[in-house]
């Protein structure tokens, strides 16, 4: 059967389908710029405007994390030293595991901390995560890059009117000029661009974001050099609701530079800032609509509300995927004690995964539940996963079933037929004294060390068996 060319109807290998071939948006370029007003008006909440139109799922068959602490996160608290840079990327290889799922990292490279750190990531010899940068547009840095033997350089190609117009000064047709000509000067220096987005969530996507891509794609193809697009919500504006419009949604966002842009999966990757708390919801929809690659930083650190938590999204990952892929998750809990250990980075103790609170229940009928079953107010087993046993905290709520608790879960007590019963005579003995000190107008949780003495004074004898018997870890 003689195959149809029909230049407006091409067969789909992905769909199995006929579909009609993508429309080739050009250049849309105007003297004033589009700021959006009727969604972003600066003096209300900014608006989520629906058309109701939907697009397919796009899952690519390999999804990954890359990662950004040591560029945007770091600009969000203070420097970290070369050491424990190098010893946060160490954690995040071991994290990645043999797969490398945390496939890149990108640091700065203006300073010689910046270099140095850059040059002892990359004496280790991994191949994951891969040392990439983040640079300014100009020849001087280019070299930086060049010297340092990087492969991949991110480049600032600021997409909204916000920055053509109003920051930069130039109309679309210059600044797409301007950033089409900075990336073949990259492409010449033989470096790998990956193009940042900026501010896509308040750009004309079909007026200047598709048609760069457009062209980046078409660059791409001349080279046969790849060119990534990275999307940055720099501002946190995008949503993932069924229906949402552009320029907000983050699903026509990844399908249109994936469909329009001709720009493949495993060449998007998705940045987005939590200034409306989605940043979680919307890189797991990026990965869902055709991104390969969502782009994180540790605990979250970054500009204002920070950058996506790279520990949420291998979290994600096992979820969407039904596996770890060899991901090494109790290191999340080893990157957390080394922030707040070694770096004094104070983590919100209710934070998910990594908060000292995440896990620890107070109300006392949830303790009496935990005390039946673990698993009526636990989300999984986080000891076998991040090494973090759930736990009660012992208030003035706590109840007799939250010392019992408390005592089985400091001492490691796992068999319940030798477990500490809340009916047990030591269990009372504690409890009075805690309410006697919520009594005398205490207001905070006790602690653990508090407790062990409070343990000791009343039954000095059954805090020495239960050392010997269970021999609590200690750090």
């Amino acid at each position: 059967m003689q195959k149809d060319t029909n230049p407006v109807l091409q067969f789909s290998d992905k769909s199995n389908l006929l579909e009609q071939s993508a429309y080739k948006y050009q250049l849309q370029d105007r003297e004033t710029p589009n700021l959006y007003r009727y969604l972003y008006d600066y003096k209300t909440v900014p608006k989520v405007p629906f058309n109701h139109r939907s697009v397919p799922m796009n899952m690519p068959k390999e999804i990954w994390i890359t990662d950004t602490t040591f560029r945007d996160g770091q600009q969000s608290t203070s420097p970290f030293s070369v050491e424990q840079i190098v010893h946060l990327f160490k954690l995040m290889h071991k994290l990645g595991g043999p797969k490398g799922l945390i496939r890149q990292s990108e640091f700065f490279v203006y300073t010689e901390k910046d270099r140095k750190a850059v040059e002892q990531c990359m004496s280790l010899g991994y191949k994951f995560p891969e040392v990439t940068s983040w640079i300014r547009a100009n020849e001087k840095d280019f070299d930086i890059v060049k010297s340092l033997g990087l492969k991949e350089t991110g480049i600032l190609v600021s997409c909204s009117d916000y920055h053509i117009y109003n920051k930069m000064g130039l109309t679309r047709k210059q600044a797409m000029d301007k950033y089409l000509g900075i990336v073949k000067s990259v492409l010449d220096k033989g470096i790998k661009p990956r193009c940042h987005f900026e501010d896509i969530t308040r750009a004309d996507f079909y007026g200047f974001v598709v048609p760069l891509a457009y062209e980046l794609t078409k660059l791409s193809e001349e080279t046969k050099i790849p060119i990534k697009i990275r999307a940055c919500d720099t501002m946190g504006f995008g949503v993932s609701y069924p229906g949402a419009a552009l320029p907000r949604s983050v699903q026509g966002i990844i399908y249109g530079i994936y469909h329009y842009g001709g720009v493949k999966s495993e060449l998007i990757e998705w940045h987005g800032h939590n200034d409306f708390y989605k940043v979680v919801t919307n890189a797991s929809t990026a990965w869902l609509y055709g991104a390969s690659g969502v782009n994180c930083s540790l605990l979250g650190i970054g500009e204002r509300t920070g950058n996506c938590p790279l520990e949420a999204m291998v979290i994600e990952y096992a979820s969407l995927k039904g596996t770890t892929d060899g991901m090494s998750i109790p290191v999340i809990t080893e990157i957390a004690e080394f922030f707040e250990e070694e770096i004094g980075y104070e983590i919100p103790p209710r934070t998910p995964f990594v908060g000292r609170n995440f896990n620890v229940t107070r109300a006392g009928i949830h303790a009496d539940g935990m005390l039946k079953d673990v698993e009526i107010y636990s989300i999984f087993d986080t000891e076998a996963l991040l090494n973090r046993p759930a736990s009660v905290a012992v208030d003035s709520h706590s109840g007799l079933a939250g010392v019992a608790h408390w005592i089985n879960s400091y001492f490691r007590i796992k068999d319940k037929e030798i477990a500490v019963k809340k009916t047990d005579s030591v269990v009372a003995k504690v409890k009075e004294l805690v309410d006697k000190e919520y009594a005398d107008g205490r207001n905070t949780v006790m602690g653990d060390g508090e407790l062990e003495n409070i343990l000791k004074s009343v039954d000095y004898d059954e805090y020495e068996k239960l050392s010997r018997k269970h021999a609590r870890k200690r750090k």
